[in-house]
């Protein structure tokens, strides 16, 4: 792609200015890329000092610096560029302070047609030789993902400093283009730990390749906080939690950042009994240091382990240290209390937010949903609609779980062809694994079996193994034959598969299949998962798992154990 730019002219400016300020924020200017908008009328919008200069009569450029300079400092990206326009409808140009910071603004906010006017204006002003200014422009060409004219841009530097490396390779590793992200960072002469972490996040985040991540974060001359955390970070994301534990171990120090990354690590890759302990070790070792990821990690935690007491004891916390309970953390609590079976105080959570989302509105309904309350989940559904809250893909899938879960089979075919037809929203294979769901429960198998054989895409082991397990609530062993051999061609039929199949022949009274299936599970020697039991006894979390040694187990709770099961003999 070419890398062009524009020389603007003051009038053009001014007729840019008020186009803005006439069409307001939904309009762009024609042949425009722009991804951002205006309010009405912007310029009323500005800060207090905005207003003085606009009072003035021989405004000041470094004042208008200044302003740009604090919004763009404080993200707000399009006030700075407003004002920039101000600046030029009143006949100032601007200098080597004022470009940086409203070519920052353009990259920020993807405005790649402006930014090519500023860089025309930067060659007709003669600053395209300042080294801070052709910073600007190889930032806002690089968050553009134009890398060719952030290259050119670069080239044309006579005399470049580190900043200048860096942004280019910035741009690089955004754009994916790591084998040019690599030249650049072997040609350059001087690196610091943001040069080596960009690589590092490069590699990990974005390629996935950890072996050329780790490899660059062991060759670093000194480890800052930040490529510890990236390099953390690479480990987290990948799921690979025993690499990243040992990297955390080894930090010679760690912010709140840091342990963040490694609660949410284990919270999001099914270790929630680690979060919860790595979580009350930050609280005893740096209290004074908790952010919010941290904290919606733990309560992720408790809502995987059902662990109501620590969730409860979690809000406690949350609103004595006054740690910001924004959308995400009010969500997340939502999620937990609606796991832990209790609605009550999910319902008055729900009810104080000042602020929802059709995330928190498919936590409630699919919290109500699967604890068999169906119908109130579907009078959340209509709130959401008279809040003017859109519905999306995922609170659809949560509406077709919850009709499922509480048996309303119509409620559940309306909302499904309702999604398709009024809202134009293709269903995805989740959305047909929850209709195979609903039409099995209530034991309608061939509607079901149908709608398998007519999905635009092909079912996947879950739908089969959904149909099998109907099968086996409405004893159907014919069509569970159909789904077991569905089950081995795609390589699913585990243990679980020829158990229930076992199950279906004896309940059918077929002895004869029943132990062809059992021999054939012999001769297998599939493999049985072994069952995991988690339960909280006054805060703490206590793990039992089919066949462990007594000895590893509180010896107290074994024997309650054994007296419940002979209770249970001696009544039966």
């Amino acid at each position: 792609m070419n890398c062009r730019y524009f020389v603007t002219t003051e009038s053009s400016v001014v007729m840019i200015s008020y186009y803005w300020a006439a069409h307001g924020t939904r309009t762009a200017m024609p042949h425009s890329t722009s991804k951002f908008n205006f309010k009405n009328n912007p310029l009323p919008c500005l800060l207090q000092r905005s207003k003085s200069i606009t009072r003035a009569n021989e405004p000041d450029i470094f004042l208008y610096n200044s302003i740009i300079r604090s919004h763009s400092k404080s993200s707000n990206s399009e006030r700075a560029l407003t004002c920039y326009l101000d600046l030029r409808r009143k006949g100032l140009l601007g200098d080597t302070f004022t470009y940086p910071f409203v070519l920052k603004a353009c990259g920020l906010l993807m405005a790649l047609v402006e930014g090519r006017q500023l860089h025309g204006e930067v060659l007709k002003g003669g600053n395209g030789r300042d080294v801070f200014v052709v910073n600007g422009l190889i930032g806002m060409y690089g968050k553009c993902g134009e890398m060719a004219c952030a290259r050119k841009s670069f080239d044309e530097l006579e005399f470049k400093d580190l900043v200048s490396w860096n942004l280019l390779l910035r741009g690089y590793v955004g754009a994916g283009e790591m084998a040019n992200a690599q030249k650049l960072f072997d040609e350059m002469s001087t690196r610091d730990e943001f040069s080596w972490s960009m690589m590092i996040d490069g590699y990990g985040k974005r390629n996935g390749d950890l072996v050329q991540a780790r490899a660059l974060f062991d060759k670093m001359p000194t480890r800052d906080l930040v490529a510890w955390n990236s390099m953390i970070t690479v480990y987290a994301k990948a799921g690979e939690l025993v690499d990243a534990r040992g990297l955390f171990d080894l930090m010679p120090w760690r912010n709140a950042v840091s342990w963040s990354i490694m609660i949410e690590g284990y919270a999001a890759h099914g270790n929630p009994q680690e979060a919860l302990l790595l979580f009350q070790t930050m609280l005893e070792e740096d209290d004074g240091e908790i952010d919010k990821v941290s904290v919606v990690g733990a309560v992720s935690a408790c809502a995987q382990l059902g662990a109501l007491l620590q969730g409860r004891w979690l809000h406690m916390y949350i609103k004595k240290k006054r740690i910001n309970m924004d959308i995400v953390l009010q969500t997340s609590l939502l999620d937990m209390y609606m796991k832990c079976g209790a609605l009550d105080e999910a319902d008055r959570l729900f009810a104080s937010m000042t602020k929802r989302n059709a995330v928190s509105y498919s936590v409630m309904i699919r919290g109500l949903g699967t604890s068999g309350f169906g119908e109130q989940a579907l009078k959340y559904l209509s709130q959401m609609v008279s809040e003017g809250i859109p519905r999306d893909d995922v609170t659809f899938l949560e509406v077709l779980t919850a009709c499922s879960h509480s048996g309303l089979t119509r409620e559940g075919l309306c909302i499904f062809h309702e999604m398709r037809g009024a809202h134009g929203i293709e269903p995805k294979l989740e959305h047909y694994g929850c209709l195979v769901d609903l039409l099995g429960r209530v034991g309608r198998l061939d509607q079901a079996l149908e709608i398998i054989e007519g999905m635009p895409m092909t079912p996947n082991s879950a739908l089969w193994g959904s149909l099998l397990l109907a099968c086996r609530m409405h004893q159907c062993s014919g069509l569970a034959e159909i789904a077991v051999q569905k089950l081995k061609e795609l390589g699913a039929d585990d243990h679980g598969t020829y158990v229930l199949l076992s199950n279906i022949y004896a309940d059918a009274g077929l002895w004869e299949e029943c132990r062809r299936v059992r021999k054939l599970m012999k001769d297998m020697n599939t493999g049985k998962e072994v069952g995991k039991s988690v339960i909280e006894v006054d805060g703490s979390i206590l793990e039992f798992a089919s066949g462990e040694d007594p000895s590893t187990t509180n010896k107290v709770l074994v024997e309650i154990v054994r007296s419940l099961s002979k209770m249970t003999l001696y009544a039966g």
